[in-house]
């Protein structure tokens, strides 16, 4: 029912930047958190930066200074603001969204929803 839209990345040099960009659409009653993971071949998806609801935000470590969440809830949509980019950041980076439908009966309705990931090369 819900589905998240993921669009940017791309192929840049070192130092530079890039923005993805990430809408939730369907039936959508509350977004508690969202954000971003990235996953590289034989590594875990690790956590890049999440955004709550009351705008609380978390970023890992490798990432923090460097990378920007941001998020416009009347368009549904969360925004990666990566600048100053590392080949290390080299990934697949996967849009996702803790959130609540409403079933048929008033029932609200959990969800962990992923994007399809959008892939991100940083090399010279």
């Amino acid at each position: 029912q819900v589905q998240l839209m993921e669009t940017g990345g791309g192929l840049v040099q070192p130092g530079e930047s890039l923005r993805l960009s990430c809408e939730a659409s369907g039936k959508i009653n509350t977004i508690y958190t969202e954000g971003w993971f990235r996953q590289t071949p034989g590594k875990q998806r690790e956590l890049v930066a999440t955004i709550t609801s009351g705008l609380t935000t978390e970023y890992a470590d490798s990432v923090k200074g460097r990378f920007t969440l941001s998020k416009d809830n009347a368009r549904n949509t969360v925004n990666l603001e990566m600048n100053s980019l590392k080949p290390e950041d080299t990934a697949v980076y996967y849009c996702y969204a803790e959130l609540a439908e409403v079933d048929g009966g008033g029932r609200p309705v959990f969800l962990d929803t992923w994007g399809q990931g959008t892939q991100v090369t940083v090399s010279s």
